[in-house]
């Protein structure tokens, strides 16, 4: 039976825990919603539970078609996956960033050590799974940052890096976003909650 979700106007990450909440009772969902990072989002978490998903614009409005596989359709690369995220087992270290400054005292100081955090982290041996910018940290990923080539080149390695859709919409600097995709409250939750080590900067 296909059910129907309407997620317009529901700010991160209502349209995810929605489509959660629906996936639990129907094998199909019809899920609207009305921004593009909505829609990557849920696009995102859909795949991430071995869904099919086909998504139809129209106007400035999404419409993702959700459906279920059956177990043998399913790919055994993502079989691991647990709730959008790879599984506990597999989660590694996560860096989780919520300034674009480090320690307290001279913001001046901290701009220059997180700087010399991130230089040092690209080069290191040990490279962690994800790094998560929160609040201001998420000015590290945009236009105009000096650690942004560095965020690059950790993406580039393979480094998930995630910055949180509410706080480039506060910040206006969603447009601006260079490095790492958008991200949702549910997927950064699910991330530090399944990480076997999280640092904070």
């Amino acid at each position: 039976m296909e059910k129907r979700v309407d997620c317009r106007g529901l700010a991160c990450p209502q349209p995810v825990i929605e489509t959660k909440k629906a996936l639990a009772e129907a094998d199909k969902l019809i899920v609207l919603v009305d921004n593009p990072a909505a829609k990557e989002n849920v696009k995102r978490f859909a795949e991430s539970q071995e869904c099919k998903v086909e998504v139809i614009e129209e106007r400035g409005q999404f419409t993702l078609k959700i459906e279920k596989q059956k177990p043998q359709e399913k790919s055994p690369a993502k079989s691991e996956l647990v709730g959008g995220q790879k599984s506990e087992k597999e989660l590694g270290l996560v860096i989780f960033i919520d300034t674009d400054s480090m320690g307290r005292g001279s913001e001046e100081l901290g701009k220059i050590l997180l700087r010399s955090f991130l230089q040092t982290l690209e080069q290191s041996e040990v490279q962690p799974q994800k790094v998560i910018l929160l609040n201001s940290g998420v000015k590290l990923a945009c236009r105009g940052s000096e650690v942004l080539e560095d965020l690059q080149e950790l993406g580039a390695k393979g480094v998930e890096i995630l910055a949180c859709g509410t706080c480039l919409d506060f910040f206006g600097l969603k447009k601006n976003l260079l490095a790492g995709k958008v991200s949702n409250m549910y997927e950064i939750i699910n991330s530090l909650a399944q990480a076997k080590k999280v640092i904070k900067i």
